[in-house]
């Protein structure tokens, strides 16, 4: 298992214990999340805020924690591991940490303070025509007196409806190479021209359309260099699968441990089904699964931890290879072992299918991240 510091270890368990206190039930998680279709509290992350839980990683400087990747992962594992409907802390942890990197003082006071009080964030790249393919994207950020005006459409932005802003990928030169002249801009999501229309999914209301129209950004807007944004999103890639793979391995933990739970106590041919060898070794699988994943995870934490400018191509794609299957698997056998329970919406294992399945298509495609790991092998 991980290796923990005395104070990294009291950490989770005082999460875990909140985690008990405040959504232990599953009539609290339906009172937090309107019946399962708004998979964000804005209460309970607030009073994680509070604690000082959700800006872990962030600058003391900014209200943050001061902590590192394996305090972040740590926060996020068990938060979703004890059903915290918490689903947008990936994104605003993203964005936060772009921003903490290259955006400027005035941007960073502005953003940071907030996101360690409760303000969830979130960062637009896909588009209908760009998505495994980010680098095909062609909404437009024109430039003009003062500032930049922005058109075009994204796609699939998480969290954009219930965010303060959104850090945008955007192209800026359309004369060099597909991956050159793209710039990352600060976009506060009551800016005019900008239209955020939710998608309606099966995880509930999570992504959104976007649609900028004369959409103008003054040149403090920038985030970092223009024309550099490519470099920057690449440097982030660390983080944001470290991210993916704490929440991942998360979500893999509860689905184990409920259908642990069920299996233990459904009786079937006169005794618990899971005295059944088909069960027992299914299980013996998983748990041997999910304890790979989280080693991969804590292993590259600790490694971010220890050279914080160093890129993890091949490392942080394995995390989020690994840890989106391990937990769509899991997820998906549980609903199987509960039979027609865990397909019924009154059990949790559904919802958890629901919210495990589009882990390995999000943040880069388990084809994708299979792509990165064997080119960094020569292939």
């Amino acid at each position: 298992m991980p290796q923990f510091t005395q104070e990294q270890t009291e950490f989770a368990a005082a999460v875990a214990d909140f985690c008990k206190r405040e959504v232990g039930t599953r009539e609290r998680r339906d009172e937090l999340t309107d019946g399962g279709t708004k998979p964000h509290s804005p209460e309970l992350y607030k009073k994680m805020c509070d604690l000082g839980w959700a800006g872990i990683i962030l600058d003391e400087a900014y209200g943050g924690g001061g902590g590192g990747h394996v305090e972040m992962c740590i926060f996020l594992e068990e938060a979703i591991r004890g059903g915290a409907p918490i689903s947008a802390a990936g994104t605003t942890m993203i964005a936060a940490l772009a921003y903490q990197r290259f955006a400027s003082e005035e941007i960073k006071q502005r953003v940071l303070s907030g996101t360690a009080a409760g303000d969830v964030l979130s960062i637009s790249m896909s588009e209908p025509g760009a998505g495994s393919d980010v680098g095909a994207l062609s909404c437009f950020a024109e430039k003009v007196d003062g500032g930049w005006k922005i058109n075009g459409q994204k796609t699939w932005c998480s969290n954009a409806h219930i965010a303060a802003s959104i850090l945008l990928i955007a192209r800026t030169d359309k004369s060099g190479k597909k991956h050159e002249g793209i710039t990352q801009f600060f976009v506060p999501t009551d800016t005019p021209g900008l239209q955020i229309s939710p998608i309606d999914t099966l995880g509930g209301k999570e992504v959104n359309d976007l649609y900028f129209t004369d959409c103008f950004l003054p040149d403090s807007a920038v985030v970092g260099t223009v024309g550099n944004g490519w470099t920057q999103l690449m440097s982030g890639l660390n983080t944001e699968r470290l991210i993916v793979g704490a929440l991942q391995v998360g979500l893999a933990e509860r689905s184990f441990e409920y259908t642990l739970d069920y299996i233990k106590n459904r009786e079937q041919f006169g005794r618990p089904i899971g005295s059944f060898q088909a069960l027992r070794h299914r299980m013996a699988d998983h748990a041997t699964d999910i304890t790979c994943a989280k080693e991969l995870v804590y292993s590259m934490a600790h490694e971010a931890d220890a050279h914080p400018d160093k890129m993890f191509a091949r490392e942080a794609s394995m995390v989020k290879l690994k840890t989106t299957e391990v937990a769509k698997t899991m997820a998906i056998d549980s609903m199987q072992m509960m039979g027609g329970y865990g397909y019924s919406t009154e059990f949790e294992a559904e919802r958890i299918m629901r919210s495990a399945i589009i882990g390995t298509v999000v943040g880069g495609a388990s084809e994708v991240q299979r792509d990165i790991i064997s080119k960094t092998y020569g292939l």
